[in-house]
C-alpha cells in the first residue's frame, strides 16, 4: 500500500501588495523547510515578507493540529500569489482633469508537506 503524502494549506485573501511584488518574496521561500523560510523572512526587507511569514506559520500550524505531522520536518511544497480585485481610484491631475489609480491586490496560496 503507498503512503499518502498528507499536505496542509493556508490562503491569505486580498492582501494589498501587488502579486508581482508578492512574488519575489514567495518566490525566495519555494521550497525551503519551514524553519529556514521563517528566518529568512524575518530579515528580509519587503514588505510583503511579513504577511508571508505569517501564512506559512499559520499553515504550519494547521499540518500540526489537524494532520497530526511533525513541525521540525515541514517544508514550503508550494507558494503561488495570483491577482485579486482591483480597486479603482482617481487622483486629480492639472487642468482640473483626474487619472486612474489601479491599487492592486493578491491571493497567496500555502502549500506545506512534511519532508520524507
Amino acid at each position: 500500500m503507498a503512503s499518502v503524502n498528507k499536505e496542509a494549506t493556508a490562503k491569505l485573501k486580498h492582501l494589498r501588495i501587488t502579486a508581482q511584488k508578492t512574488r519575489l518574496v514567495a518566490d525566495m521561500v519555494r521550497g525551503m523547510d519551514v524553519i529556514e523560510a521563517m528566518d529568512l523572512l524575518q530579515y528580509t526587507s519587503k514588505r510583503a515578507a511579513k504577511p508571508i511569514a505569517k501564512l506559512i506559520k499559520s499553515a504550519a500550524v494547521n499540518a500540526e493540529n489537524e494532520m497530526d505531522l511533525d513541525p521540525e520536518a515541514l517544508f514550503v511544497k508550494r507558494i503561488y500569489v495570483d491577482e485579486g480585485p482591483t480597486l479603482k481610484r482617481w487622483t486629480p491631475r492639472a487642468m482640473g482633469r483626474a487619472t486612474r489609480m489601479l491599487k492592486r491586490t493578491s491571493h497567496v496560496t500555502v502549500i506545506v508537506a512534511e519532508r520524507l
